[in-house]
């Protein structure tokens, strides 16, 4: 029932056909454990288009961003959307780390995106919680994390939850695929970006610093030159 084989999504458009399927589990609140039973849940939020549209979908946990993205463990390759209502499995625990940057990705297997007909329609869970697991992210998986700064990721959840550091964006829609293995990225990028903003933000106040020390200073040679002055005069 499950496949462990990894495939990248390489994203071509920046937004995608949502069902009226909202997840209730898991979310940003509701996490899974590696080898222990979870049960993905979600409910017809009435927009459109209809979940009998949807009809048979793909389920599948991913990591990524909202640009490039992973599939790292195949769920189901086709469940019914419409009845019943939720996914019961025990996630791999061997898929990757304790991270809180898993999601779930619907695939429908019948509707396309109504914005290129071309790729399925999808639906999202936001990034989510796993525990207790064994594996490790690879260099791809965790360079196309990174890439949240600048694509990040989000999904459509009916929980509410608290808001992440990033602002969720609606993921895009899969255009190709290609072996994990077989293409070989750079992991996270160093934060050394902010280090220089941080840098500069100190060098900035310092600067200030000098700069108000130096305006009594002038003043003051300023004030002792009249003085000066004046009391040449009074001798004179």
């Amino acid at each position: 029932m499950f496949s462990l084989s990894p495939v990248v999504v390489v994203l071509a458009v920046a937004s995608s056909t949502y069902a009226a399927l909202s997840f209730t589990s898991p979310t940003q609140a509701i996490s899974f454990a590696g080898g222990q039973q979870a049960n993905i849940t979600w409910i017809d939020d009435g927009a459109a288009p209809a979940l009998a549209q949807f009809g048979l979908a793909k389920a599948s946990i991913y990591a990524g961003n909202s640009i490039s993205q992973t599939s790292l463990l195949t769920i189901s390759e086709s469940i019914d959307v419409t009845n019943p209502m939720f996914l019961v499995f025990t996630p791999d625990a061997s898929i990757g780390p304790n991270s809180d940057q898993y999601f779930i990705r619907f695939e429908s297997l019948a509707l396309k995106d109504a914005a290129n007909p071309a790729i399925p329609a999808l639906a999202f869970s936001h990034t989510f919680t796993m525990s207790a697991m064994t594996g490790v992210f690879d260099a791809e998986v965790l360079s196309e994390i990174a890439g949240q700064s600048t694509a990040p990721i989000g999904g459509t959840g009916a929980a509410a939850a608290a808001a992440p550091s990033t602002a969720p964006s609606t993921p895009a829609a899969g255009a190709s695929t290609k072996s994990a293995a077989s293409t070989a990225k750079s992991a996270a990028p160093s934060t050394s970006g902010s280090k220089s903003a941080k840098s500069a933000a100190a060098s900035g106040t310092s600067a200030a610093g000098h700069s108000f020390v130096a305006g009594p200073k002038l003043w003051l040679g300023i004030a002792t030159g009249v003085f000066g002055a004046l009391m040449g005069a009074a001798v004179l």
